[in-house]
């Protein structure tokens, strides 16, 4: 048994200057950015109760991808593949999928605080 739940909207960015994508999408959602991630992910002000947001620089064209963080990041995985969901790359310790309606998202290890009763269990 393990707990999943929707955790961060991701704004894919292929640009050269991501401090002004995230200037330009902090005032746009109307959270402050702060860094997170060296260079390559800067993160906006959290908000309760609110999915996490950022935005990350890309070289593949910009789009906007969904993570569901777990506290079993293989079982989430196999479980969305049983839904029809392909692997296509292990980063450090999360898999980015794709759907079978083609979107890319992410499986992630807990971003926040423990999974509790907000979370799914599969």
């Amino acid at each position: 048994m393990h707990k999943s739940r929707l955790c961060a909207i991701a704004i894919d960015c292929q640009v050269e200057d991501l401090d002004a994508a995230a200037q330009s999408w902090a005032a746009a959602l109307g959270r402050p950015p702060k860094r997170r991630h060296g260079t390559k992910y800067i993160g906006f002000e959290d908000r309760p109760n609110q999915p996490l947001a950022f935005v990350q620089k890309v070289t593949h064209p910009s789009r906007v991808h969904l993570d569901i963080e777990t506290d079993n990041v293989e079982a989430e995985v196999e479980r969305l593949e049983a839904l029809g969901a392909k692997r296509l790359e292990k980063v450090e310790d999360w898999w980015v999928l794709e759907a079978p309606t083609g979107h890319r998202f992410c499986v992630v290890p807990p971003q926040r605080e423990t999974l509790g009763p907000d979370a799914n269990t599969w």
